[in-house]
């Protein structure tokens, strides 16, 4: 730990690259680790334009559940610490006159959850989590499973919702992942509707096939980047699996945080096993 705690106290821009490994001890389901969603079901049938495309009813209970899933979820010890070394007062305590940009590939909206949690128990920080730089400092790249988007060209809304359920007849359908119960069909009619056009309206996640969100700017950061941490992910995902390599390659530190052993962990500077909640707060120091 000593020699980590050396090169994050050195390190000028930092960046954090996130997968569902952050979430898991809040209750989200992983997806491909043991357990995980995408050894279960189809990716394809179900994240994906063409899925949606083809049957708008599954796709909506799917993400009906996993709406359910982060509502009833609280951000944990992970996500708390990354969000308070994302506030420039304490994180220039631990790496002083450095920047610092969280790139996660979670949905959940649990990250930027946990900077409102802070925001709530220390009011003394409340304006500085609050402002820009701050909130502008997570970049959400797959989007948010609380938005909802207008399918319509001509219209494309897009708002922030956090209805349980988003419309009436997805009630209940969470237990078709949850307790393998059987498929109902909804009828398009009765799926969730864009409110400002009427519309059939989609989850606001970024799906296989899609352009993640921020690319450019996120190229910027990893390419000026001299210290990456990766947390919670397997790094199978394209273009966030670059991430970390592209770092290596450019002189810069890379330190992963996973509860298991993944592709291409052997090549990195620091490797911390075991539950991100427990490793990552320990090695910024702030448990």
């Amino acid at each position: 730990m000593p020699s980590f705690t050396t090169i994050l106290k050195a390190s000028k821009n930092i960046i954090a690259v996130a997968g569902a490994g952050l979430s898991a001890a809040s209750g989200i389901p992983t997806f491909r680790g043991a357990g995980g969603l995408w050894r279960k079901y189809d990716a394809v049938g179900l994240a994906t334009p063409e899925a949606f495309q083809a049957n708008p009813s599954r796709v909506w209970q799917f993400y009906h559940y996993r709406r359910e899933k982060a509502l009833a979820a609280q951000p944990n010890p992970g996500h708390l610490a990354l969000a308070m070394f994302s506030i420039p007062s304490i994180r220039h305590r631990i790496a002083p006159g450095s920047e610092f940009t969280l790139i996660t590939q979670n949905v959940d909206g649990l990250s930027r959850r946990a900077l409102e949690q802070i925001a709530n128990t220390h009011p003394e920080l409340a304006d500085e989590v609050r402002s820009p730089s701050v909130q502008d400092s997570m970049l959400e790249m797959h989007g948010r499973v609380f938005d909802v988007v207008c399918t319509s060209p001509e219209c494309g809304h897009r708002e922030h919702n956090t209805a349980s359920p988003i419309c009436p007849a997805l009630a209940g359908t969470e237990k078709v992942f949850s307790h393998d119960e059987p498929e109902p069909h909804i009828d398009e009619a009765d799926l969730p509707r864009c409110s400002r056009c009427g519309s059939l309206a989609r989850p606001g996640v970024v799906w296989f096939g899609e352009s993640p969100w921020y690319l450019g700017h996120i190229e910027e950061l990893v390419a000026k980047a001299d210290l990456c941490m990766v947390v919670g992910t397997s790094s199978t995902v394209y273009p966030a699996a670059n991430y970390a390599f592209d770092v290596l390659e450019n002189g810069g530190n890379v330190a992963v945080f996973n509860v298991d052993r993944s592709e291409g962990d052997q090549d990195v500077d620091f490797l911390f096993l075991g539950p991100a909640e427990v490793t990552l707060p320990k090695a910024l120091g702030l448990q």
